[in-house]
């Protein structure tokens, strides 16, 4: 598993199972009571999404964070023309220091 890579669990063993739309939608055979997707976490808002598989565009990176994953919300932040880099550490860092 690369880095900011995870994995969602689901179990529905002991209720129905997942609806079929929604089955679909994750990957997940449908009618099935347990199911296992990819995620990925961005490192500027550390957001977590499932991993589209079928996903046609770029993933966005961030050359500044070691070119770790960005969600499609921060990377159209980070194209604003007014956009400045903080990621999430350097907020929590600030939080932290009361600044």
């Amino acid at each position: 598993m690369a880095q900011r890579e995870g994995y969602l669990l689901v179990d529905h063993r002991a209720s129905p199972g997942l609806p079929e739309d929604l089955a679909r939608r994750m990957g997940v055979a449908a009618g099935s009571k347990l199911g296992e997707v990819a995620t990925l976490t961005c490192c500027h808002c550390k957001t977590a999404v499932i991993k589209n598989p079928f996903r046609q565009r770029e993933r966005y990176d961030c050359p500044k964070c070691n070119f770790k994953y960005v969600c499609d919300f921060c990377a159209a932040k980070m194209r604003e023309p007014d956009y400045v880099h903080t990621p999430y550490e350097s907020l929590v860092d600030a939080v932290l220091k009361g600044g």
